[in-house]
């Protein structure tokens, strides 16, 4: 197998081994007996897994405890939207 360089924006390249890692978890993840996108996210194993993954991130970035880590789906529409949503505070924002 060939693997290329992806140097456009958005998704980026990851590690052969992180991918390695996903491949042999599709099927069954920390032994839950399903993937992890079938288990539920109210489940002491995927809740620990988040935390652990917060604790990381926190780490890896240096996040103070007074700031709150938000783990979301979606991509860039959805990032631009949360701004102005923010913003309103419950009112109404128009943007484009």
């Amino acid at each position: 197998m060939s693997r290329g360089y992806n140097f456009s924006s958005g998704p980026a390249v990851l590690p052969e081994e992180v991918l390695k890692e996903a491949q042999a978890e599709l099927l069954e993840w920390s032994n839950a007996r399903a993937s992890v996108m079938e288990v539920s996210h109210r489940g002491k194993p995927f809740i620990a897994m988040a935390e652990e993954s917060e604790r990381d991130l926190r780490a890896l970035m240096d996040i103070p405890s007074n700031y709150k880590v938000l783990f979301l789906q979606g991509g860039a529409t959805q990032h631009f939207a949360q701004i102005p949503m923010n913003i309103a505070s419950g009112g109404s924002a128009d943007y484009t």
